[in-house]
């Protein structure tokens, strides 16, 4: 198999990305038949929601069985990525999700459960980023450091792709684009084991995909989005390192940090934007609130699939942004890329304003 993988590896990942897709496609109606029986419902009460009926939100079952079915009976092997370690912490995450899809997890064991998780990957599986690659003048980090970035960075991707599951489609629609473009920059530097792991998720969520799009059927939960957070950063650790300048490693992408964040700018910047604002109102940066990117851009009218694809939209545009100035250097490409960020994070704020200054005359004047 892994034979036929380097010599046919188009015709390999198409292959995966049907079958992930098969399996979810067909988990998915027994999900929501269980779901149905046993009342297994969102809590539409929330002020969070923006559905007036109990929706399941269990479909991160169906993307965890189908990525781990796929991974497993194609057998992935490849000493960049050790799939028992990758496995392992996919198994505690589903577990913790799926607690918390079904009766609740306070934040502090939800905190706890994503440290060992990273730690697993990082530690034992020594997944970690040994580098600066020369931003902002910082290069190697000695292990200490090494670890403990790699263990927080994780963290944060995991938790920014659980708070961007807030509206139909956008967390499995960002899945894919980061998970897919990863895949085909593997493909492209011929680590073809790594762009089957990618392909497997992309075809799992794809699958999900097909329920969620507005109106939702089903939703994917922390089960899901746990998941999905927990692969895509292992993929952008993965390709980052694959790319590093060595005595005998030349990279086939030069700009790689910067590409990463460029791919996984969405849910990041959106995260440490309400973690901010949070903090600095005097809150906890894990309350609840309704000032995610997401939830500012349906307030000024736009729909659910509408949203999803303009903030995919700018995902496309900061990676696209990198492919054009790549030559001006990975520091100088995350500024540039921040200030697009913060540039559409003003324009969502003036919208925003004015669609409110403009709502209140309208009050006054038929008061």
């Amino acid at each position: 198999m892994q034979e036929y993988l380097h010599t046919n590896p188009i015709l390999y990942d198409l292959f995966i990305i049907a079958f992930s897709i098969m399996v979810t496609v067909l988990a998915i109606p027994s999900i929501l038949h269980v779901a149905r029986e046993r009342h297994l419902y969102d809590d539409f009460g929330s002020f969070r929601k923006h559905h007036d009926h109990g929706i399941p939100r269990l479909g991160g079952v169906s993307i965890f069985v189908s990525f781990t079915i796929t991974s497993l009976l194609f057998g992935f092997a490849d000493k960049s990525l050790p799939i028992n370690y990758l496995l392992t912490a996919c198994i505690i995450l589903f577990a913790m999700g799926l607690k918390d899809d079904l009766t609740g997890v306070n934040s502090n064991t939800k905190f706890v459960m994503q440290f060992i998780v990273a730690a697993i990957l990082v530690v034992l599986g020594n997944i970690r980023l040994t580098s600066m690659y020369g931003i902002f003048g910082v290069t190697e980090l000695p292990y200490f450091i090494s670890a403990l970035l790699s263990i927080l960075l994780i963290m944060l991707i995991v938790n920014a792709f659980n708070l961007i599951d807030g509206i139909d489609g956008l967390a499995s629609v960002t899945c894919i684009m980061v998970n897919g473009t990863f895949a085909t920059l593997f493909i492209y530097m011929k680590h073809y084991e790594l762009a089957a792991v990618a392909l497997a998720m992309v075809g799992a969520t794809a699958g999900f995909l097909k329920f969620n799009l507005s109106p939702a059927k089903i939703f994917m939960g922390d089960t899901g989005s746990l998941l999905i957070g927990l692969i895509s950063a292992v993929m952008a650790f993965k390709f980052i390192e694959l790319n590093k300048f060595t005595d005998t490693n030349m990279p086939a992408v030069f700009n790689a940090p910067a590409l990463t964040f460029a791919i996984l700018i969405g849910p990041i910047f959106d995260t440490l934007r309400v973690f901010i604002m949070r903090i600095a109102s005097g809150v906890s940066p894990f309350k609840a609130d309704r000032n995610h990117m997401h939830h500012r851009i349906l307030t000024l009218g736009y729909s659910h699939v509408q949203t999803t694809l303009i903030l995919a939209g700018l995902n496309a545009l900061s990676v696209a942004i990198v492919l054009v100035f790549g030559y001006v250097g990975n520091s100088a490409l995350i500024l540039l890329i921040t200030g697009v960020s913060l540039l559409f994070n003003w324009l969502i704020t003036f919208l925003t304003r004015s669609k409110e200054r403009e709502n209140l005359a309208l009050r006054n004047l038929f008061a």
